[in-house]
């Protein structure tokens, strides 16, 4: 069964808590193990792209109150982050995580890279669920029923939760790495584009966590 996909480019995002619409639209047409899928650095330079699926006990009527908190990823601090990420913990059926390295986002491309770790998240899960919601991206070779929402990661709360763990996930990845490469910063920027990300790059050179077909890197091949 296809997707359902609104294409157009991306409003800016309105402040506010997702909530279970979707998901308890989905409930009344009788699915019951729904998924949210997100993914965290997607447009970094450096690092893997990290997807997370997250199943959640929807017949909770307390389940908004129990990830009070829980939003887009983007919108909290690191520090909070980690807290609303123990609430997920402790309070999802299932979580997944599926991680892709930056060798296969140069072969392949990003949006390939970020299904792979879509697939790879939901690989991960202790259960198989029966119905996807997405954050904006299209998953055409999945046999699941799904819908992509853009923003998703404000909409539904499914998706938040992904958001949080996909996001923490990889944060704490790269905070590891910059032991590995001490000098580029990564426990500070997670492999973004900034200018002390740049600065390293022209002072030591590109690592193998580097995406080469990204800007700035493939001018330095």
């Amino acid at each position: 069964m296809p997707g359902v996909f609104k294409r157009g480019r991306r409003s800016p995002r309105k402040v506010g808590y997702p909530h279970l619409q979707e998901e308890r639209a989905l409930v009344r047409r009788g699915y019951r193990l729904i998924a949210g899928l997100d993914e965290a650095g997607r447009g970094s330079w450096a690092g893997p792209v990290v997807a997370a699926a997250v199943v959640l006990p929807l017949e909770r009527r307390d389940l908004p109150a129990q990830l009070l908190g829980v939003r887009d990823s983007k919108l909290l601090t690191p520090r909070r982050r980690e807290e609303v990420l123990e609430k997920v913990i402790q309070v999802a059926l299932g979580i997944g995580v599926g991680v892709v390295p930056p060798q296969f986002i140069d072969e392949k491309g990003i949006v390939a890279a970020t299904r792979l770790a879509m697939r790879r998240a939901l690989d991960a899960l202790p259960m198989r669920p029966d119905y996807l919601l997405v954050d904006y991206l299209s998953l055409p070779d999945e046999s699941w029923p799904y819908k992509s929402i853009v923003r998703g990661d404000n909409l539904s709360l499914s998706i938040a939760s992904a958001s949080i763990v996909a996001k923490v996930e990889r944060d704490r990845m790269m905070i590891e790495l910059e032991a590995e490469y001490p000098g580029y910063g990564f426990a500070r920027h997670k492999g973004y584009g900034t200018p002390q990300h740049r600065e390293a790059l022209e002072r030591l050179g590109l690592t193998p966590l580097h995406r080469l077909s990204f800007r700035p890197m493939k001018f330095m091949v």
